[in-house]
């Protein structure tokens, strides 16, 4: 087939024009959030600096008890101790507000969101496809107009995980709304219960292990784009990921890579479904 057989559509072309648009008429709005997003994660940073390495291992090692027993609660204690030794204490403290911050955020947005598509088959219609999307683009994509827009260094980072690691909540979110069987649904309307009565009490409750199911899948995606982060100027632990690529440095690479693995395992105990955490294990 000629490659002339017909003309092609400037897809990027318009992606260019769009950002360059956002960028001439909003730089000033996203100036601001780009300045609340470095603030918010200043704050965090500097409160696991006042704590000290001992206080925020034994607090994290507790939390990790309370939510799925003494198994977890070793690891997350022998893992962080092992981090603290390696020297990338500072550096996972910087990972652990990125992650931190986005899956916050990520919360905050997906959450009413997702409630919404569960609610309402027109929505979850229209955001299917969004997300589809969102989650199939590559994540390196997401980085440049993420620079655009909000410059270099955490606030691209955090903007550029939030857009990959939110779908899950929000997908998650919607089907467990959905899944709340309708008899239960016809007998809170039998009740009298209003539109909020019924959601708050009975469709969120009933869908929560689904939920959260969603956030822990935000928090493990969110940690895979610590070191894509990093390529616009993040710091953490994915930054000497990255300098142990660029510089070939196989030690490096292996102490970084295995406290991100670390943090991935202990997040994602620790954010499994609250029903399994008398089962004093992983």
């Amino acid at each position: 087939m000629s490659e002339t057989f017909m003309p092609k559509i400037p897809i990027g072309h318009w992606a260019d024009l769009l950002v360059q648009f956002i960028t001439n008429h909003f730089e000033g709005f996203f100036g601001y959030i780009a300045a609340g997003i470095q603030s918010f994660v200043d704050s965090l940073v500097w409160l696991f600096a006042f704590m000290t390495p001992v206080v925020f291992i034994l607090l994290l090692a507790a939390i990790a008890f309370w939510r799925r027993g003494i198994g977890v609660a070793l690891f997350t204690l022998i893992g962080l101790v092992l981090i603290y030794d390696l020297g990338y204490w500072a550096h996972a403290m910087q990972t652990f507000a990125l992650v931190l911050t986005s899956v916050v955020l990520s919360i905050v947005i997906g959450f009413p969101l997702g409630i919404l598509a569960g609610i309402n088959k027109t929505f979850h219609r229209i955001t299917t496809p969004i997300l589809d999307f969102m989650q199939t683009m590559p994540s390196f994509v997401y980085l440049i107009p993420a620079i655009f827009l909000f410059g270099t260094g955490m606030p691209p980072g955090v903007v550029a995980t939030i857009v990959f690691a939110m779908p899950p909540t929000i997908r998650m979110t919607g089907l467990g709304i959905r899944q709340v069987p309708s008899d239960l649904i016809e007998a809170s309307d039998a009740f009298g219960s209003t539109t909020w009565q019924k959601l708050f009490k009975v469709q969120i409750p009933i869908a929560a292990p689904t939920v959260m199911a969603g956030v822990n899948q935000s928090i493990m995606l969110s940690l895979s784009m610590v070191v894509v982060a990093s390529l616009v100027g993040a710091p953490g632990l994915g930054a000497d990921v990255y300098l142990a690529v660029t510089s070939l440095r196989t030690d490096i690479g292996v102490e970084a890579g295995l406290a991100i693995v670390i943090i991935a395992i202990m997040l994602d105990r620790i954010s499994q479904n609250t029903r399994n955490k008398k089962t004093g294990g992983s």
